[in-house]
């Protein structure tokens, strides 16, 4: 334990103590002694019990006492107690990465700063770094999920509350002024405790919409032309391709939710483009104030000046302050074009009335011709200030802000062609081709210029909407530009024809122009259960063989996106053969790429738990095959763990900062997760058909899982929660293969189960360690070949951290208070004694294999967070069993649902990572 209390921990003691505190006076303060002594009692139980000290009776009996009021104040301490020992560990991680970076340390790992010294040591030259970024492309692609716990509001006190800490740690203060901030932190946490932590109803697609938005408004749009700036410093030169994007699927993402609709998307788009104008009319403005420069002291180039006539008769005072009406006359083509796409002009009124940009370019020309006036003017120091960043702002967000992928089921884009084809061939039973007559009849309908579609023809409200949906596109590109939309991803793509369908939607509203091979849109298909990603090379070698789709995509840089589902592989097949499903593809994908000629780059649909693909993003991107990433590399990110990894900003910078780091490692240095020997693979190739078995066996072939699962976990709860637009199944049933993997996975973590995130490795290692005589070799050989795997391989070394990390988040003490709300009790007892043994045999596996005495030694700061954070939790987990049998049992109190939800969010906070 000691190792885990150093004095470099001290501070983060000291905050979340202070913290803790504070929360408990506001407790005294707003609901009186009593109250908080009950919590204080219950949390000096909780602490005990982990501590070994006392009985965990003790905890049960006070918690068993308190009435449903009480139980409402106790789940919010406890709920609001981990948020703010979140934002501590956010601030002290910050703190250690400063300390380190004045004390002068080396440069770790995930940061731009180790990269660029790695490339050099390997003798990578600069030039070549640079030639590399220009064709690169990094991007973190946020998501809408179901689990998403985090309220505005909210985050917003926490925000402001990190803000004073960070204030408090960094600037010496005199003692009045430390005063005013700590007051300050005790106002926020003051006013966090009186603001709602759930919503009273559900949200919309275009209440996501804005809470992104707020992520680029503190984050993304100040702190990635930052990151470009700390880039340029290592290299020498400002990176002029904006390799490093943001895309968003909120308002574009169709797949099972019905609210996404055109005039959704259309919502969607202009808010996006006015957070981005509102940006850059802001920088303009303080631009404006940080260049006075007077042309008789700084001589301006004749392209600066011909801007600056566009600002017409000036002040007699500024007439020769050149570079203040050149951005005068900007500030008021901006804010031309703000009023063009919104409506209406911006808060803070232009000076001259002046025609709005066509474009983002323009904008960008305008900016350009500051910077050359200034550098001409020997006045590069000033050019590379606030200037350059404005200009990275406006090359990365253009006038669109995030690139916006749509996404829809193939199944929807399948009825859609069928029923525009039915209207047009009626003699023509689309549903009935087989899949070499659909394809031959697509491409038919796909080499002329006819559309298929007929304004008098009438069809259902699916297809009307579909339509819509394909028709907006076209207007955000005509509107906004083509960067706007760029990809359309197709879920559950399982043949050629699902991309051609989606050609051909493309083409009815101009997107996809064949006569003249021009395509608007990549069309991504979506690979998302085993079967799917071990078909996809064939179809990709399918797709290819037609020469249309080659020419257009030859026509698009010869660059093929493909996205790889990681939740719905883990549901499918359980985490050991998703990963290696995963692996495979991406092996295949590559070769086949190669074969083909054209430029493959994966999109990877992470989520921010272990069993949807999530852990560590470093770890993640170089355990990737050989040729994976390549300089392409996109992500999702997904649900809470936007907030965990952006909310913060400089936290937020260095989240990106770590996404590029490794793909320029991975594309540049050669690492990745190949397997240094031919064994390993076909080691894993065996243990995944071992784990396949072992995790379809429970989920899908016992009699009863479904009914074990619903009874067992939250997921009726998550159902009705008001976290999303999206409903938690994809169909209204029960069947596991229905329900969202996203839920899925998000039920079994409150339950502290994680079963998706380790299921069936245990069984997997003991039959293959098992079979070593049938083999002729020795149990002892093979458990040694596995050590060596988990050494030497880092694909391998990262599926088993990943697994330590959920299993060390993990309690089956706490579960068993969720098995016992299963009416069935022989049911549960028989599923869970399989699942506690598995649990077993898997730990112990392990531990064998990566040669830790306990789970998490390898990760001291994470063993450090959980053991400090578990006593906090376990309160929340018995009270939320509590009210859970209270609410099935058929007792109608709204107090019983708010405090449901409240533990929700509550242990949702606590296990960060937890959906």
């Amino acid at each position: 334990m000691n190792d885990l209390r150093t004095e470099k921990d001290a501070p983060l003691r000291a905050e979340i103590r202070e913290l803790g505190k504070r929360l408990g006076d506001t407790i005294r303060t707003e609901h009186g002694e009593a109250i908080f002594s009950l919590v204080e009692a219950i949390r000096q139980a909780s602490v005990a019990i982990h501590r070994g000290d006392t009985d965990p009776t003790s905890l049960e009996t006070l918690l068993h006492g308190m009435t449903r009021d009480e139980a409402i104040v106790v789940i919010r301490a406890f709920t609001l107690f981990s948020h703010l020992a979140n934002i501590a560990e956010d601030q002290h991680h910050l703190r250690r990465a400063r300390a380190h970076a004045i004390a002068g340390s080396p440069a770790k790992e995930g940061s731009l700063a180790h990269a660029v010294a790695a490339l050099e040591r390997a003798g990578v030259s600069r030039t070549a770094l640079t030639q590399f970024l220009a064709t690169a492309c990094v991007r973190p692609v946020l998501t809408a999920h179901p689990t998403e716990v985090q309220r505005q509001a909210v985050l917003a006190r926490e925000q402001e509350i990190a803000h004073w800490l960070a204030e408090r740690d960094r600037v010496a203060l005199t003692p009045e002024e430390r005063a005013e901030v700590d007051a300050a932190i005790e106002r926020a946490i003051r006013t966090l405790w009186l603001t709602r932590l759930i919503r009273p109803t559900r949200i919309s697609v275009l209440d996501e919409a804005n809470n992104v938005l707020n992520y680029f408004r503190s984050t993304f749009l100040p702190q990635l032309p930052k990151l470009y700036r700390r880039l340029a410093r290592l290299v020498g030169r400002w990176a002029e391709t904006p390799f490093l994007q943001i895309g968003s699927w909120v308002g574009g993402d169709r797949d099972g939710n019905p609210f996404v609709t055109a005039e959704v998307l259309r919502a969607a788009v202009i808010r996006n483009a006015a957070a981005a104008l509102e940006s850059y009319l802001d920088a303009v403005h303080r631009l404006g104030g940080t260049l006075p420069l007077a042309a008789g002291l700084s001589p301006v180039t004749p392209e600066l000046d011909a801007l600056a006539e566009q600002a017409g008769s000036p002040s007699p005072h500024r007439a020769d302050e050149r570079y203040r009406l050149a951005l005068i006359a900007i500030y008021a083509r901006l804010a031309a074009t703000y009023q063009q796409l919104v409506g209406h002009l911006p808060r803070r009124l232009p000076s001259v009335e002046l025609p709005p940009y066509p474009s983002a370019e323009a904008f960008a020309a305008d900016l350009e011709t500051i910077h050359g006036s200034l550098t001409a003017a020997g006045l590069s120091e000033i050019a590379d200030g606030a200037l350059a960043e404005l200009r990275t702002a406006v090359r990365v967000f253009g006038f669109h802000l995030a690139h916006l992928d749509l996404r829809q089921n193939s199944a929807v884009h399948e009825a859609v062609i069928a029923e525009l084809i039915a209207a047009a061939h009626p003699d023509v039973d689309y549903r009935r081709l087989p899949e070499t007559e659909r394809v031959a009849l697509l491409r038919r309908e796909l080499a002329t210029a006819r559309p298929l579609t007929n304004p008098d023809w009438s069809y259902s409200a699916t297809t009307q909407s579909e339509l819509e949906i394909f028709r907006t596109a076209r207007w955000a590109h005509d509107t906004i530009g083509p960067r706007v939309i760029e990809q359309y991803v197709i879920s559950k793509t399982d043949a050629v024809s699902d991309i051609l369908e989606v050609a051909m939607l493309l083409k009815e509203v101009g997107l996809l122009q064949p006569w003249r091979n021009h395509l608007a849109v990549d069309i991504v298909p979506l690979f998302e259960t085993i079967a799917d990603l071990e078909a996809a090379p064939q179809i990709l070698r399918d797709l290819y063989a037609l020469p249309e789709y080659r020419a257009w995509v030859a026509a698009r840089g010869n660059r093929q996106e493909i996205m790889l589902g990681y939740s719905d592989s883990n549901k499918d097949g359980g985490f050991v053969t998703a990963n290696w499903a995963l692996y495979r593809a991406q092996q295949t994908l590559v070769a086949t790429a190669e074969q083909i000629g054209i430029t493959l780059r994966l999109f990877h649909g992470r989520g921010g738990s272990v069993g949807r693909g999530g852990g560590p993003s470093y770890q993640a991107i170089l355990a990737q095959p050989k040729g994976a990433v390549a300089g392409q590399l996109k992500l999702t990110e997904q649900g809470e763990v936007i907030a965990a990894k952006y909310a913060n900003p400089e936290l937020g910078q260095r989240n990106l900062e770590v996404l590029v780091a490794a793909t320029i490692e991975a594309s540049l240095l050669g690492k990745d997760g190949s397997a240094p020997d031919p064994r390993f693979e076909t080691v894993m190739a065996e243990l995944s058909d071992h784990a396949f078995r072992a995790y379809r066996a429970l989920v899908y072939e016992t009699e009863g899982f479904e009914t074990f699962f619903w009874e067992a976990t939250v997921i009726e709860e998550i159902a009705h929660l008001n976290i999303g637009s999206r409903p938690a199944s994809r169909a209204k049933s029960r069947n596991i293969e229905d329900l969202r993997a996203i839920p899925w996975v998000f039920s079994w973590s409150q339950a502290r189960i994680m079963l998706p995130g380790w299921y069936g490795f245990g069984s997997a290692v003991e039959a293959w360690v098992h079979e070593a005589e049938q083999a002729g070799e020795t149990a002892a050989a093979r458990i040694a070949l596995l050590q060596r795997m988990a050494r030497e391989w880092s694909f391998f070394t990262a599926m088993l951290h990943n697994m330590d990390m959920v299993l060390g988040k993990s309690d089956l003490a706490i579960a068993e208070r969720y098995v016992a709300l299963v009416r069935d009790q022989a049911l549960a007892q028989s599923i869970f004694a399989r699942i506690r043994d598995e649990w077993s045999r898997t730990v112990r596996w392990l531990l064998t294999l990566t040669g830790q005495r306990e789970l998490l030694d390898s990760n001291p700061l994470l063993k450090r967070s959980v053991q400090n954070r578990f006593p906090y939790i376990d309160p929340l987990h018995l009270v939320q069993v509590e009210l859970l049998r209270r609410h099935r049992a058929g007792e109608d109190d709204p107090r019983l649902r708010l405090g449901i939800h409240l533990s929700i969010n509550g242990i949702a906070a606590g296990l960060r990572n937890s959906g």
